[in-house]
């Protein structure tokens, strides 16, 4: 029996103060229990036209079709009734609560019309654990559980709300391999048992693997709709960037006899909960060289790379820059010698949210040539040419330098924060998740700065869930497990697979700094 849609979205027409247009004539048709992604460039258009479905954003023009019928979304609350459910990028959990009270939050089954009913609530949402093999510890706070838990939470939310329309966007940037092969299982499970999934993301692979059909999204219309078993991920990235041909990785370079640019000795760092998050962790990274770590999250490379960048102490051992230790060096003083940090959390860490582009460019250059004359004023002229090149160079969608941050998609925050950190002079590169939630024309900008960084002689620690990025830009990987080193491989002596395995903890290699290559 033929599926029926479920969902159709027609014409729809969308733009923002200051003429910004997000979406022009975009035309989604949904089928019933189909897993249907969009693709598209940070831009394109595909959060707009999924807040607009979700209620967040309203349309300029263009009607939505739900189960043959016209209906107007105002808000996120309506599209709950329609039975619309999204997961966002950023959970939108409460970490101190339990994950029971996360789920029923503001949806509490009520006694005498008064109390919460706990037991009535517990007794729903496992059935609904049951029925979609979702199983999440309901006791457990937030905090306590890891990422990939986290989204299982999202997901049982949404569907205790009453989902049989699921938006998941972008839900694998920060998920393990096999946290994503659970994710798959539970998509599959779902559509089997009549819910329906819009899938956005920017992995063509996880798109090919999970989802009957994908439209594409370019410049805010909707360009094409395929079958997934009837195309590919390179005819699939062309109708993305409206080009032929991308990139690619040319050879690596050995970089054995380069000199050492950071020499990590011996360093334990202590976790936020204060247990040892690194353990005894030793390695050097040379100039002209990427060094990949690879590891589950939650296994200490936030740690590592806070240390390293100066943000948290380091309980024992030490890191020489150059060969100057760094043990006791403030961070202004650590970038202004040269090393620069791309941290994994753009939204706290990363940008100032409430400041412009490009106060966020100058934020540690702004008392120096060439932003300050010889009399000591800040030439906001030249802030705004430096901003404008950089927008240019990176493709930041923005309507220009004075758009407040805050304000652009999460994709177009992490480009502010790559612009800013690889636009200024350094020797020495932390990187953490530089392409997460970009599209792939802005991952191979990204990809062609670190590697003319690597051939500039710098010294990149590249640290990423994603695999085939860390394979693609590596020169040497480690991996971490448990907060040590649990193993050093060149990219072409191992697969992928087998790195999961010592990632995992399944398979365990390094003994008193022994190399697996």
């Amino acid at each position: 029996m033929n599926k029926q849609p479920i969902l159709q979205m027609i014409d729809i027409n969308k733009t923002f103060p200051g003429g910004v247009v997000a979406n022009r004539n975009a035309n989604l048709t949904v089928m019933k229990g189909e897993i249907h992604a969009v693709v598209g460039e940070n831009g394109a258009g595909k959060s707009t036209l999924m807040s607009i479905l979700y209620g967040g954003n309203q349309a300029d023009s263009g009607k939505i079709i739900l189960n043959q019928k016209e209906v107007e979304i105002h808000n996120p609350r309506v599209a709950k009734q329609y039975g619309i459910g999204m997961v966002h990028q950023h959970f939108m959990l409460v970490p101190s609560f339990t994950v029971l009270e996360n789920i029923i939050l503001g949806y509490e089954p009520k006694k005498n019309a008064v109390f919460v009913d706990h037991k009535e609530a517990e007794k729903k949402v496992k059935e609904i654990c049951e029925r979609y093999n979702l199983h999440v510890p309901l006791h457990s706070k937030i905090s306590d559980i890891s990422v990939g838990v986290q989204e299982r939470v999202e997901i049982i939310k949404a569907i205790y709300r009453g989902a049989e329309i699921l938006i998941l966007d972008e839900p694998t940037a920060v998920l393990t391999p096999l946290e994503v092969e659970e994710l798959f299982a539970i998509c599959r499970e779902m559509v089997k048992k009549d819910k329906t999934i819009l899938f956005i993301s920017h992995k063509l692979k996880e798109v090919l693997a999970l989802a009957d059909r994908v439209t594409v999204m370019r410049h805010g219309q909707t360009v094409k709709t395929l079958n997934c078993c009837d195309t590919n991920e390179q005819e699939l990235a062309c109708l993305i960037v409206g080009r032929e041909q991308l990139w690619q990785v040319g050879k690596r370079k050995k970089i054995t006899e380069n000199p050492t640019v950071l020499d990590v000795k011996n360093i334990s760092v202590l976790s936020a909960q204060n247990t040892l998050a690194v353990k005894n962790v030793s390695f050097q990274v040379k100039a002209g060289e990427i060094l990949g770590i690879a590891g589950v999250e939650g296994n200490g490379q936030t740690e590592l790379v806070q240390a390293l960048a100066g943000l948290v102490p380091i309980e024992q051992g030490d890191v020489e820059y150059n060969g100057q230790s760094l043990r006791h060096t403030s961070i202004a003083r650590m970038r202004a010698g040269g090393i620069r940090h791309i941290p994994e959390d753009r939204m706290t860490t990363g940008a100032s949210l409430q400041a412009s582009i490009k106060e966020n460019l100058i934020i540690d250059s702004s008392d120096r040539r060439p932003f300050v004359s010889a009399g000591g004023f800040l030439d906001w002229k030249k802030v705004w040419t430096h901003t404008q090149n950089l927008i240019d160079s990176y493709g930041i969608v923005a309507q220009g330098p004075d758009t407040i941050v805050g304000n652009l998609s999460g994709g177009n925050i992490q480009k502010v924060v790559v612009a800013r950190e690889l636009s200024s002079s350094y020797s020495c590169l932390l990187v953490m998740h530089p392409t997460r939630g970009l599209d792939i024309g802005a991952a191979e900008f990204i990809y062609k700065q670190l590697l003319a960084a690597r051939d500039e002689m710098k010294a990149v620690l590249l640290v990423t869930a994603d695999l085939d990025e860390l394979f693609l830009l590596s020169d040497r990987i480690l991996a971490l497990y448990e907060g040590s080193i649990v193993g050093e491989f060149l990219p072409d002596s191992v697969t992928p697979e087998e790195l999961g395995l010592y990632i995992t903890g399944a398979k365990k290699g390094l003994q008193n700094g022994e190399k697996a290559v």
